[in-house]
């Protein structure tokens, strides 16, 4: 692998070399630590969601309902590169970092868009992965860390972006990959494992930040002599999925991150019967030890393919006449979650759903535990359809949450089910476990797919919701300013909402449909929107099950782009 000086794609056509030990204005990197991260400052944007608890929200007010329809593009980034794009920029004083496809990690000036240095890693000859995406780095001290296609993590110097340490983690070749952005914890790197249609055995692993040794491994499944080792027949917990693809919640009191896991595998659940934990779940590891402290399964011995990997938002709801500290988790299964948060528990509060549901009957009122509808469950040798699809009520996109309005905003995708029908498969290593075939239809009349949906979390309802002919794919990002600013649809266009009534106040059409992660940050005074274009993966994907469905043929362009606007003077 080499750093390779990177220049003629910027917008300003600059040449910029390596980076010296020194910012090319003179200024140095500002040191990224424990104290930032839990305490970020307003302009700055330090790791995937800005904030450990997961809110996607920035505090910086410049940007209004009442200007924001003078915001334009101040510049842009093509990243070279086409499959889709995902990252979002993390900003640090005047250093950028963004994320692509391949495993590429660029270093921007985030005023001038002036490329600083570029990392290009080098892939194993023959690698195949689902996913070809990345969603993002980390920061940490004066390092910027990648979690790789080929199930390594890699420390850059965040000035020159020369390799520290480069730490396999897995075996590429038995399934196992990483797309997900790492979470840095207390000189701990925390990283999940992708795979989970491959017969993997998912897992979180700390590494020591500075040397690159592992610290810990909790794996999502256990084996049989651990607790919940029962839940899984014979030697199925070897293979049987729960991977961890998204970046973790952490809560500095409790010490403990909060992660989702996936589908088990293969789909079927009568072809490994039992709960299967901690598969579908969150649960709660130790970030000094890797301990399990709590799980809460969101539906046992799942075919659906609804992976619960998004993980839960940190924030305190009120609910009859208490204010409970909470995870809150918009689930792929439907279902909008409420649990609560304690040192050695995840506890069951409230769970509604959000899109139309028809695969469960009932939610225990105590336990949260879901009761199952037989004709809408699929398995072995039986055809059966359900909603929401197999990519859920919202796939892995984040939702947001702002503490001015105290309302969540959820990007949903409504009146798509799907059919599923199992059969049966050997476990080979690094091949398809998936043991079955699908197909994704409209429900009839239906009028729309996508949504942005607005949820009051204390009273427990919905609050408005703007329709979209497409799918929405669109990461969330909300602020002080009273807005809300997502894209995600097929048409290319990157919008403001009123985060009070979701009127949409600015939009912008882009270079590419968009489902990257958009963030907001300062310098020198002026505040900036930051996102990156580029669809493809899951968003192509269901927009071509869509597609096939109706009889038509969408076109959305692709390439990915860093798009960045402030308003204009």
């Amino acid at each position: 692998m080499r750093i390779v000086p990177f220049a003629l794609i910027a917008a300003t056509l600059t040449v910029a070399g390596p980076l010296p030990a020194r910012a090319q204005d003179g200024g140095e990197y500002p040191t990224v630590t424990r104290e930032r991260l839990e305490d970020p400052g307003p302009g700055d944007w330090l790791m995937y969601r800005r904030t450990y608890d997961g809110w996607g929200y920035s505090p910086l007010d410049q940007i209004t309902k009442a200007n924001v329809a003078r915001l334009e593009p101040v510049w842009s980034l093509s990243t070279g590169l086409r499959p889709g794009h995902e990252s979002p920029p993390l900003v640090n004083g005047r250093f950028m970092f963004l994320t692509t496809p391949r495993n590429n990690v660029i270093a921007v000036d985030a005023r001038t868009g002036d490329i600083l240095w570029r990392y290009t890693r080098q892939l194993p000859d023959g690698l195949t992965h689902g996913h070809p995406t990345n969603r993002g780095p980390a920061l940490y001290e004066d390092r910027v860390y990648l979690a790789t296609v080929d199930a390594n993590v890699v420390a850059l110097d965040a000035a020159t972006g020369d390799v520290a340490w480069d730490q396999s983690v897995e075996d590429h070749r038995r399934g196992y990959y990483m797309t997900m952005a790492p979470l840095a914890v207390d000189g701990k790197v925390m990283a999940g494992v992708s795979g989970g249609e491959r017969g993997i055995r998912g897992f979180v692993v700390a590494l020591d930040a500075r040397s690159g040794a592992e610290a810990w491994k909790a794996y999502s499944i256990p084996s049989p002599d651990q607790p919940g080792g029962d839940t899984w027949p014979g030697d199925s917990w070897r293979t049987g999925g729960a991977p961890i693809w998204l970046t973790g919640t952490y809560d500095p009191e409790l010490n403990l991150t909060y992660w989702g896991t996936g589908n088990p595998g293969p789909w079927m659940g009568d072809q490994r019967s039992g709960d299967n934990l901690y598969t579908n779940s969150v649960i709660a590891v130790d970030a000094a030890t890797g301990d399990l402290r709590g799980y809460h399964q969101y539906h046992w011995n799942g075919s659906w393919d609804w992976d619960e990997v998004d993980p839960p938002i940190l924030v305190d709801v009120r609910r009859g006449g208490r204010t409970h500290a909470a995870l809150v988790h918009p689930g792929r299964n439907g279902y909008l979650w409420i649990l609560g948060r304690a040192a050695d528990a995840i506890t069951f509060i409230d769970a509604e759903p959000y899109v139309h549901q028809n695969a469960f009957t009932r939610i225990d009122p105590q336990t949260g535990r879901p009761e199952y509808d037989p004709e809408h469950t699929p398995g072995t040798g039986v055809r059966a359809s359900f909603c929401p699809s197999l990519w859920g009520g919202k796939n892995w996109p984040p939702a947001a949450y702002n503490p001015g309005t105290r309302y969540l905003y959820i990007p949903a995708n409504e009146n798509l089910c799907s059919i599923i029908e199992g059969r049966e498969v050997e476990y080979e290593p690094g091949s398809s476990f998936v043991g079955a075939s699908s197909q994704t239809y409209l429900l009839e009349g239906a009028d729309h797919v996508g949504e942005l949906q607005a949820w009051d979390l204390d009273a427990g309802e919905q609050v408005w919701v703007q329709e979209f002919d497409s799918p929405n794919w669109g990461p969330v990002l909300t602020t002080a300013g009273g807005l809300v600013f997502s894209g995600g649809t097929n048409d290319r266009y990157f919008r403001a909402f009123d985060a009070d009534t979701g009127e949409i106040l600015w939009q912008q059409r882009t270079s590419s449909g968009i489902i990257g992660v958009p963030v907001s940050y300062m310098i020198d005074g002026v505040q900036y929107i930051a996102v990156q274009a580029g669809w493809g993966i899951d968003a192509q994907r269901m927009q071509g099950a869509i597609d096939r469905s109706v009889g038509q043929t969408t076109h959305v362009p692709q390439g990915g782009a860093l798009w960045v606007f402030a308003l204009r003077q």
